[in-house]
């Protein structure tokens, strides 16, 4: 019982990792990772870079829970720097670990639904972040939009790759997605995160419902795209992806 049967164990040994992607940024951001990846010693596990990413996501972005657990009173301008930089890095291991396990000859399906699973932790932490340095609970239903939105772009990715057997990125997407976070709080590190209740001239919104608004633009276009995979494409993971829990964060290899 809960145990895997031979016709998915048998999918798990032939899983191939597929990836097809158009992002802007990832070509920029492989230099950076393929020269990481060169530093790190062929003794270190891929896994203890995957996990040591996502612990420090986590703790960064507890902390600003922690000083706003509600997302409603002003939190530090140090601590919104430390989640910055903790998912600037989660980003950096999460982006090396497979190019790591390539190096060392230890890449499996298994090691890659570790790093799914993290993956699909992480995506909870970094929406709760985000909240948190604009102080969006002080419009609780456009923190569930958002918060749902990010949830929901993320399972879809998983289904259009369960059904087609490739993740594939788009020209705006995760790594963009992260760089757009991280820049929001850097944005509160500079003018503190009163600025975000300040209203954008003529459209009388808070600055906060900004990145909302930009993020349902790029979250339709995603959704289309994968969509029309889902729906056009027929049968389950041609590679064997319907192990993965959840791609939408695993990036290309060099």
């Amino acid at each position: 019982m809960g145990q895997l049967s031979e016709p998915q164990l048998r999918r798990l040994e032939e899983h191939k990792y597929s990836c097809a992607s158009t992002s802007l940024l990832d070509p920029c951001m492989q230099r950076w990772w393929c020269w990481l990846v060169e530093q790190c010693p062929l003794t270190l596990a891929p896994n203890l870079i995957t996990i040591t990413g996502l612990i420090i996501n986590i703790v960064t972005s507890l902390l600003l829970c922690y000083y706003s657990p509600d997302a409603k009173q002003e939190v530090p301008r140090w601590a919104c720097f430390l989640c910055a930089l903790g998912l600037f890095i989660y980003q950096s291991l999460d982006a090396i670990d497979g190019k790591q396990a390539r190096r060392t000859g230890t890449s499996s399906p298994l090691g890659e639904l570790f790093d799914h699973g993290c993956d699909s932790l992480s995506t909870v932490f970094v929406s709760l972040g985000v909240c948190c340095s604009v102080r969006l609970g002080t419009l609780p239903y456009w923190m569930f939009f958002q918060c749902m939105m990010a949830v929901t772009l993320f399972y879809c990715a998983h289904w259009q790759t369960y059904v087609s057997g490739t993740l594939r990125f788009g020209m705006v997407d995760v790594t963009e997605a992260q760089f757009g976070v991280m820049a929001i709080h850097l944005i509160s590190v500079l003018f503190g995160s009163g600025f975000w209740s300040l209203k954008v001239p003529m459209l009388l919104i808070p600055y906060k419902c900004v990145p909302t608004l930009i993020g349902v633009v790029a979250a339709a276009v995603a959704l289309y795209n994968n969509f029309k995979i889902i729906l056009v494409e027929r049968g389950a993971g041609r590679n064997g992806s319907t192990v993965a829990v959840s791609p939408m964060l695993h990036r290309c290899r060099c």
